[in-house]
Protein backbone atom coordinates (compact mmCIF):
# COMPACT_ATOMS: atom_id res chain seq x y z
CA UNK A 1 0.00 0.00 0.00
CA UNK A 2 1.34 3.09 -1.13
CA UNK A 3 0.91 6.20 1.25
CA UNK A 4 0.12 9.23 -0.12
CA UNK A 5 2.40 12.44 0.61
CA UNK A 6 2.01 15.56 2.63
CA UNK A 7 2.75 17.25 -0.24
CA UNK A 8 1.14 15.38 -2.68
CA UNK A 9 -2.63 16.10 -0.77
CA UNK A 10 -2.55 19.64 -1.03
CA UNK A 11 -0.14 22.82 -1.01
CA UNK A 12 0.84 23.63 2.65
CA UNK A 13 0.21 27.24 4.18
CA UNK A 14 3.39 29.20 4.91
CA UNK A 15 3.51 30.80 7.99
CA UNK A 16 5.43 32.80 9.64
CA UNK A 17 9.55 33.08 9.05
CA UNK A 18 8.73 30.91 6.05
CA UNK A 19 7.57 27.67 8.44
CA UNK A 20 4.86 25.74 7.06
CA UNK A 21 2.00 24.66 8.81
CA UNK A 22 0.93 20.74 8.57
CA UNK A 23 -2.48 20.24 6.78
CA UNK A 24 -4.89 19.70 9.43
CA UNK A 25 -5.77 16.30 10.13
CA UNK A 26 -8.49 14.80 12.43
CA UNK A 27 -5.90 11.69 13.61
CA UNK A 28 -7.40 8.99 11.90
CA UNK A 29 -6.57 6.33 9.12
CA UNK A 30 -4.56 7.02 6.55
CA UNK A 31 -3.38 10.93 6.08
CA UNK A 32 -4.54 11.43 2.53
CA UNK A 33 -6.89 13.58 0.06
CA UNK A 34 -10.54 13.12 0.07
CA UNK A 35 -11.97 11.40 -2.70
CA UNK A 36 -15.52 12.46 -2.65
CA UNK A 37 -15.96 15.69 -5.07
CA UNK A 38 -19.22 17.67 -5.53
CA UNK A 39 -21.39 16.82 -8.60
CA UNK A 40 -19.23 13.92 -8.91
CA UNK A 41 -20.85 10.43 -8.67
CA UNK A 42 -19.96 8.90 -5.25
CA UNK A 43 -20.55 4.88 -5.09
CA UNK A 44 -21.07 2.80 -2.17
CA UNK A 45 -18.08 0.87 -2.87
CA UNK A 46 -15.94 3.99 -2.98
CA UNK A 47 -17.47 4.97 0.43
CA UNK A 48 -16.89 2.04 2.48
CA UNK A 49 -13.25 2.23 0.35
CA UNK A 50 -12.84 5.45 2.08
CA UNK A 51 -13.42 4.30 5.66
CA UNK A 52 -11.27 1.71 5.65
CA UNK A 53 -8.34 4.05 4.53
CA UNK A 54 -9.54 6.11 7.14
CA UNK A 55 -9.07 3.13 9.96
CA UNK A 56 -12.45 1.29 10.30
CA UNK A 57 -12.06 -2.41 10.84
CA UNK A 58 -15.26 -2.97 9.09
CA UNK A 59 -17.81 -1.24 7.10
CA UNK A 60 -21.76 -1.69 5.49
CA UNK A 61 -24.67 0.18 4.04
CA UNK A 62 -27.50 -0.17 5.27
CA UNK A 63 -31.12 1.77 3.31
CA UNK A 64 -33.06 4.75 6.14
CA UNK A 65 -36.08 2.97 4.54
CA UNK A 66 -35.41 -0.60 5.93
CA UNK A 67 -34.38 0.97 8.99
CA UNK A 68 -37.24 2.98 9.49
CA UNK A 69 -39.53 0.12 8.28
CA UNK A 70 -37.91 -2.19 10.63
CA UNK A 71 -37.68 -0.98 14.32
CA UNK A 72 -35.81 -3.19 16.74
CA UNK A 73 -39.05 -2.78 18.99
CA UNK A 74 -41.79 -1.21 17.43
CA UNK A 75 -43.27 0.10 20.68
CA UNK A 76 -40.07 2.46 21.14
CA UNK A 77 -38.59 2.92 17.29
CA UNK A 78 -34.90 3.81 17.40
CA UNK A 79 -35.16 4.54 13.54
CA UNK A 80 -33.56 7.67 11.19
CA UNK A 81 -36.73 9.64 10.21
CA UNK A 82 -36.73 10.17 13.78
CA UNK A 83 -33.87 12.42 14.14
CA UNK A 84 -34.16 13.63 10.33
CA UNK A 85 -36.68 12.65 7.71
CA UNK A 86 -34.06 13.88 5.08
CA UNK A 87 -31.65 10.86 5.90
CA UNK A 88 -31.69 8.18 2.78
CA UNK A 89 -28.33 5.85 4.29
CA UNK A 90 -26.71 4.86 7.27
CA UNK A 91 -22.99 3.77 6.93
CA UNK A 92 -21.70 1.44 9.84
CA UNK A 93 -18.62 1.28 11.40
CA UNK A 94 -16.84 -0.83 13.07
CA UNK A 95 -14.04 -1.16 15.63
CA UNK A 96 -12.61 -4.13 16.87
CA UNK A 97 -11.32 -4.18 20.61
CA UNK A 98 -7.62 -5.87 20.33
CA UNK A 99 -7.86 -9.15 21.75
CA UNK A 100 -5.10 -8.65 24.13
CA UNK A 101 -7.22 -6.63 26.58
CA UNK A 102 -9.14 -9.90 27.18
CA UNK A 103 -6.01 -12.12 28.12
CA UNK A 104 -5.47 -9.68 31.19
CA UNK A 105 -6.40 -11.05 35.12
CA UNK A 106 -8.78 -7.84 35.74
CA UNK A 107 -11.25 -6.15 34.07
CA UNK A 108 -9.66 -2.68 33.70
CA UNK A 109 -7.26 -2.86 30.47
CA UNK A 110 -11.06 -4.01 28.65
CA UNK A 111 -12.61 -0.94 30.09
CA UNK A 112 -9.72 1.16 28.99
CA UNK A 113 -9.67 -0.30 25.25
CA UNK A 114 -13.22 0.39 25.43
CA UNK A 115 -12.68 4.03 25.58
CA UNK A 116 -9.43 4.35 22.94
CA UNK A 117 -11.67 2.12 20.68
CA UNK A 118 -15.06 4.79 20.44
CA UNK A 119 -12.28 7.78 20.60
CA UNK A 120 -10.88 6.43 17.23
CA UNK A 121 -14.28 5.48 15.58
CA UNK A 122 -15.42 8.63 16.59
CA UNK A 123 -12.70 10.21 14.47
CA UNK A 124 -13.36 8.42 11.47
CA UNK A 125 -17.00 8.61 11.76
CA UNK A 126 -16.50 12.33 11.63
CA UNK A 127 -13.79 12.59 9.10
CA UNK A 128 -16.08 10.48 6.64
CA UNK A 129 -19.22 12.54 7.35
CA UNK A 130 -17.43 15.82 6.89
CA UNK A 131 -16.11 14.57 3.62
CA UNK A 132 -19.18 13.47 2.38
CA UNK A 133 -20.44 16.79 3.41
CA UNK A 134 -17.91 18.68 1.61
CA UNK A 135 -19.00 16.69 -1.28
CA UNK A 136 -22.76 18.22 -1.22
CA UNK A 137 -24.12 15.33 0.95
CA UNK A 138 -25.23 16.75 4.23
CA UNK A 139 -24.05 13.94 7.07
CA UNK A 140 -23.58 13.70 10.81
CA UNK A 141 -22.72 10.94 13.21
CA UNK A 142 -25.05 9.13 16.15
CA UNK A 143 -23.45 8.77 19.47
CA UNK A 144 -22.33 5.08 19.84
CA UNK A 145 -23.20 4.52 23.50
CA UNK A 146 -25.87 7.28 24.44
CA UNK A 147 -29.01 7.20 25.06
CA UNK A 148 -32.41 8.93 25.01
CA UNK A 149 -34.09 9.79 27.91
CA UNK A 150 -37.51 9.19 26.12
CA UNK A 151 -36.77 5.71 24.99
CA UNK A 152 -37.89 2.88 27.98
CA UNK A 153 -36.55 4.45 30.88
CA UNK A 154 -33.12 5.94 29.11
CA UNK A 155 -32.24 2.19 28.30
CA UNK A 156 -32.14 2.95 24.28
CA UNK A 157 -30.34 5.20 22.50
CA UNK A 158 -31.70 6.80 19.28
CA UNK A 159 -30.62 3.83 17.14
CA UNK A 160 -29.52 0.75 17.79
CA UNK A 161 -25.62 -0.05 16.60
CA UNK A 162 -26.07 -3.42 17.31
CA UNK A 163 -29.39 -3.43 14.38
CA UNK A 164 -27.58 -1.30 12.12
CA UNK A 165 -24.77 -3.77 11.99
CA UNK A 166 -27.15 -6.64 11.35
CA UNK A 167 -28.86 -4.59 8.44
CA UNK A 168 -25.57 -3.63 6.73
CA UNK A 169 -24.43 -6.91 6.88
CA UNK A 170 -21.72 -7.00 9.23
CA UNK A 171 -23.30 -9.87 11.42
CA UNK A 172 -26.03 -11.14 12.99
CA UNK A 173 -27.26 -10.98 16.63
CA UNK A 174 -25.76 -13.57 19.69
CA UNK A 175 -27.75 -15.26 22.08
CA UNK A 176 -27.20 -12.92 24.52
CA UNK A 177 -27.83 -9.95 21.81
CA UNK A 178 -24.72 -8.87 20.98
CA UNK A 179 -23.81 -8.49 17.38
CA UNK A 180 -21.27 -11.14 16.56
CA UNK A 181 -19.53 -10.37 13.11
CA UNK A 182 -17.36 -13.16 11.72
CA UNK A 183 -14.08 -11.65 11.76
CA UNK A 184 -14.17 -10.73 15.98
CA UNK A 185 -17.07 -11.84 17.24
CA UNK A 186 -19.00 -9.63 19.81
CA UNK A 187 -15.45 -7.79 20.50
CA UNK A 188 -16.94 -4.68 18.20
CA UNK A 189 -18.10 -1.75 18.75
CA UNK A 190 -20.10 0.52 15.87
CA UNK A 191 -21.60 3.72 15.15
CA UNK A 192 -23.29 4.95 12.14
CA UNK A 193 -22.99 7.68 9.84
CA UNK A 194 -25.73 8.47 8.32
CA UNK A 195 -25.96 10.39 5.18
CA UNK A 196 -28.59 12.42 3.07
CA UNK A 197 -26.40 10.45 -0.20
CA UNK A 198 -28.57 7.49 -1.48
CA UNK A 199 -26.34 4.88 -1.77
CA UNK A 200 -26.62 0.98 -2.23
CA UNK A 201 -27.02 -1.22 0.86
CA UNK A 202 -25.27 -4.03 2.08
CA UNK A 203 -27.73 -7.49 2.00
CA UNK A 204 -28.23 -8.73 5.64
CA UNK A 205 -26.42 -12.08 6.69
CA UNK A 206 -29.06 -14.54 6.29
CA UNK A 207 -27.00 -17.46 8.46
CA UNK A 208 -27.23 -17.40 12.12
CA UNK A 209 -23.53 -16.03 12.99
CA UNK A 210 -23.74 -17.37 16.86
CA UNK A 211 -23.38 -21.19 17.70
CA UNK A 212 -26.43 -20.68 19.77
CA UNK A 213 -27.96 -23.13 22.40
CA UNK A 214 -25.34 -26.26 21.99
CA UNK A 215 -22.92 -23.52 22.67
CA UNK A 216 -24.32 -21.04 25.55
CA UNK A 217 -20.67 -20.35 26.50
CA UNK A 218 -21.72 -16.59 27.13
CA UNK A 219 -24.55 -18.30 29.50
CA UNK A 220 -22.31 -19.72 31.44
CA UNK A 221 -19.59 -16.88 31.97
CA UNK A 222 -22.71 -14.35 32.84
CA UNK A 223 -21.93 -13.16 36.57
CA UNK A 224 -25.34 -11.82 36.85
CA UNK A 225 -27.29 -14.45 35.27
CA UNK A 226 -28.95 -12.13 32.34
CA UNK A 227 -28.57 -14.33 28.91
CA UNK A 228 -31.71 -15.07 28.02
CA UNK A 229 -32.95 -17.07 24.98
CA UNK A 230 -31.55 -14.42 22.36
CA UNK A 231 -32.41 -11.65 24.94
CA UNK A 232 -30.40 -9.73 27.89
CA UNK A 233 -31.97 -8.61 31.18
CA UNK A 234 -30.77 -5.28 30.95
CA UNK A 235 -30.92 -4.68 34.72
CA UNK A 236 -29.20 -7.66 35.88
CA UNK A 237 -26.57 -7.41 33.32
CA UNK A 238 -26.03 -3.58 34.20
CA UNK A 239 -25.77 -4.84 38.26
CA UNK A 240 -22.17 -6.04 36.45
CA UNK A 241 -21.59 -4.08 32.84
CA UNK A 242 -22.09 -0.28 34.62
CA UNK A 243 -20.70 -0.81 37.83
CA UNK A 244 -20.77 3.15 38.07
CA UNK A 245 -23.12 3.85 36.11
CA UNK A 246 -26.33 6.53 36.09
CA UNK A 247 -28.22 4.05 38.81
CA UNK A 248 -25.61 3.40 40.88
CA UNK A 249 -24.58 7.32 40.72
CA UNK A 250 -29.03 7.66 41.61
CA UNK A 251 -28.45 5.24 44.64
CA UNK A 252 -25.22 6.47 46.08
CA UNK A 253 -27.21 10.37 46.32
CA UNK A 254 -30.21 9.10 47.84
CA UNK A 255 -28.54 7.07 50.37
CA UNK A 256 -26.22 10.25 51.14
CA UNK A 257 -29.74 12.50 51.25
CA UNK A 258 -31.43 9.34 53.55
CA UNK A 259 -28.17 9.29 56.16
CA UNK A 260 -28.24 13.79 56.15
CA UNK A 261 -32.20 13.29 57.02
CA UNK A 262 -31.58 10.80 59.78
CA UNK A 263 -29.26 13.28 61.26
CA UNK A 264 -25.73 11.79 60.52
CA UNK A 265 -22.64 13.60 61.28
CA UNK A 266 -20.73 15.65 58.78
CA UNK A 267 -17.67 13.37 59.12
CA UNK A 268 -19.86 10.56 59.00
CA UNK A 269 -21.36 12.21 55.32
CA UNK A 270 -17.41 12.85 54.48
CA UNK A 271 -16.35 9.15 55.35
CA UNK A 272 -19.21 8.44 52.67
CA UNK A 273 -17.79 10.38 49.83
CA UNK A 274 -14.24 9.12 50.39
CA UNK A 275 -15.60 5.87 49.71
CA UNK A 276 -15.08 3.72 46.57
CA UNK A 277 -17.97 4.06 44.72
CA UNK A 278 -17.58 7.80 44.86
CA UNK A 279 -13.79 6.83 43.07
CA UNK A 280 -15.51 4.90 40.72
CA UNK A 281 -17.58 7.60 39.22
CA UNK A 282 -14.83 10.19 39.51
CA UNK A 283 -12.82 7.81 37.38
CA UNK A 284 -15.65 6.86 35.19
CA UNK A 285 -15.91 10.77 33.87
CA UNK A 286 -12.51 10.92 33.36
CA UNK A 287 -12.33 7.72 30.63
CA UNK A 288 -15.47 5.85 30.84
CA UNK A 289 -14.16 3.08 33.13
CA UNK A 290 -16.95 1.22 35.17
CA UNK A 291 -20.04 3.75 33.64
CA UNK A 292 -20.50 1.29 30.78
CA UNK A 293 -18.63 -2.14 29.35
CA UNK A 294 -17.16 -3.07 32.87
CA UNK A 295 -18.44 -6.60 32.57
CA UNK A 296 -16.38 -7.95 28.96
CA UNK A 297 -17.25 -11.41 30.22
CA UNK A 298 -19.28 -12.32 27.04
CA UNK A 299 -17.84 -11.31 24.88
CA UNK A 300 -14.39 -12.44 26.28
CA UNK A 301 -15.29 -16.73 25.83
CA UNK A 302 -17.68 -16.32 22.86
CA UNK A 303 -15.87 -18.44 19.97
CA UNK A 304 -16.74 -16.65 16.77
CA UNK A 305 -14.10 -14.62 15.40
CA UNK A 306 -10.70 -15.50 14.38
CA UNK A 307 -9.10 -12.95 16.92
CA UNK A 308 -11.10 -15.94 19.40
CA UNK A 309 -8.93 -18.73 17.80
CA UNK A 310 -5.31 -16.95 17.29
CA UNK A 311 -5.35 -15.30 20.80
CA UNK A 312 -8.27 -16.04 23.13
CA UNK A 313 -9.10 -20.20 22.98
CA UNK A 314 -6.24 -21.32 25.58
CA UNK A 315 -7.09 -18.52 28.21
CA UNK A 316 -10.65 -18.54 27.97
CA UNK A 317 -11.19 -21.99 27.24
CA UNK A 318 -11.92 -22.57 31.03
CA UNK A 319 -15.14 -20.67 32.48
CA UNK A 320 -15.35 -20.08 36.17
CA UNK A 321 -18.47 -19.03 36.26
CA UNK A 322 -19.49 -22.36 34.67
CA UNK A 323 -22.39 -23.81 36.80
CA UNK A 324 -24.60 -27.11 36.91
CA UNK A 325 -27.42 -24.92 36.76
CA UNK A 326 -26.72 -23.08 34.06
CA UNK A 327 -25.97 -26.25 31.76
CA UNK A 328 -29.50 -27.65 32.29
CA UNK A 329 -30.76 -24.48 31.77
CA UNK A 330 -28.90 -24.27 28.31
CA UNK A 331 -30.04 -27.53 27.59
CA UNK A 332 -33.78 -26.50 28.33
CA UNK A 333 -33.30 -23.64 26.09
CA UNK A 334 -31.64 -26.17 23.19
CA UNK A 335 -34.59 -28.69 23.69
CA UNK A 336 -37.34 -26.19 23.45
CA UNK A 337 -35.99 -24.62 20.20
CA UNK A 338 -35.64 -28.24 18.43
CA UNK A 339 -39.56 -28.92 19.66
CA UNK A 340 -40.36 -25.44 18.22
CA UNK A 341 -41.85 -24.14 21.17
CA UNK A 342 -41.99 -20.38 20.89
CA UNK A 343 -39.48 -18.19 22.07
CA UNK A 344 -39.42 -14.42 21.69
CA UNK A 345 -35.90 -14.12 20.77
CA UNK A 346 -36.64 -15.93 17.76
CA UNK A 347 -40.28 -14.68 17.01
CA UNK A 348 -41.12 -14.00 13.68
CA UNK A 349 -40.21 -10.10 14.43
CA UNK A 350 -36.85 -10.59 15.87
CA UNK A 351 -35.67 -13.76 13.50
CA UNK A 352 -34.38 -11.32 10.73
CA UNK A 353 -31.29 -10.05 12.99
CA UNK A 354 -30.56 -13.54 14.42
CA UNK A 355 -30.70 -15.00 10.98
CA UNK A 356 -33.58 -16.41 9.55
CA UNK A 357 -31.80 -19.70 8.08
CA UNK A 358 -30.61 -20.89 11.39
CA UNK A 359 -26.33 -21.82 12.46
CA UNK A 360 -24.96 -24.38 9.12
CA UNK A 361 -21.45 -23.98 10.98
CA UNK A 362 -19.99 -20.84 9.60
CA UNK A 363 -17.75 -20.81 12.92
CA UNK A 364 -17.01 -24.55 12.25
CA UNK A 365 -16.07 -23.77 8.59
CA UNK A 366 -13.83 -20.59 9.80
CA UNK A 367 -11.84 -22.38 11.99
CA UNK A 368 -11.03 -24.69 9.42
CA UNK A 369 -9.66 -21.25 7.08
CA UNK A 370 -7.85 -20.39 10.09
CA UNK A 371 -6.01 -23.27 10.49
CA UNK A 372 -5.00 -23.28 6.74
CA UNK A 373 -4.26 -20.20 6.84
CA UNK A 374 -1.79 -20.46 9.96
CA UNK A 375 -0.21 -23.43 8.22
CA UNK A 376 0.21 -21.28 5.18
CA UNK A 377 1.38 -18.39 7.08
CA UNK A 378 4.04 -21.05 8.86
CA UNK A 379 5.17 -22.66 5.51
CA UNK A 380 6.03 -19.47 3.87
CA UNK A 381 8.25 -18.27 7.33
CA UNK A 382 10.51 -21.50 6.60
CA UNK A 383 11.01 -20.20 2.75
CA UNK A 384 13.64 -18.03 1.30
CA UNK A 385 12.89 -14.48 2.10
CA UNK A 386 10.64 -14.79 4.83
CA UNK A 387 12.83 -12.61 7.29
CA UNK A 388 11.86 -9.77 4.32
CA UNK A 389 8.35 -10.97 4.35
CA UNK A 390 7.93 -10.71 7.65
CA UNK A 391 8.36 -6.87 7.93
CA UNK A 392 6.73 -5.46 4.49
CA UNK A 393 3.13 -5.29 4.95
CA UNK A 394 2.53 -5.22 1.08
CA UNK A 395 3.84 -8.98 0.76
CA UNK A 396 1.96 -10.87 3.40
CA UNK A 397 -2.15 -10.23 4.89
CA UNK A 398 -2.22 -10.27 9.11
CA UNK A 399 -4.09 -14.03 9.91
CA UNK A 400 -7.15 -12.29 10.28
CA UNK A 401 -10.35 -9.98 8.94
CA UNK A 402 -10.27 -9.76 5.03
CA UNK A 403 -10.70 -6.13 5.33
CA UNK A 404 -6.96 -5.48 6.24
CA UNK A 405 -5.73 -7.44 3.09
CA UNK A 406 -3.21 -5.57 1.18
CA UNK A 407 -5.28 -3.99 -1.71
Amino acid sequence: MTLTTQAAVAPRPVGRAGWHRPRRWSGAGVRSATPFRRNAPITAARVKARARELGADLVGIASAQTLNAFPPDPLWPQTPERISPYVKSVITIVQHIPAGAFRCRTNTPVQYMDMLVLRKMDKIAYRLAEELERAGHPSFVVPAQETDWSLKRASYGRLSTRHLGVESGLGTLGLEVNILTPEYGPRVYLTGVLTELALAADAPMTEQVCIGESCSRCLHACPGDAVLHFGIDKRACAEHAQEFGFSTILQFLEQGVDAQARGASTDALVAMMRSRDHFGFWQGLLRVVGSFGDCPRCLAVCPVGDDYHAHLAEPQKVIPEKTAEKVTLAKARQDARRRGEPIDGLNAWNIRWVGPDGYNGIVARQLQDFKRRQKARARAAMSPGSAEREHDPEKWAPVFGKDHAPK
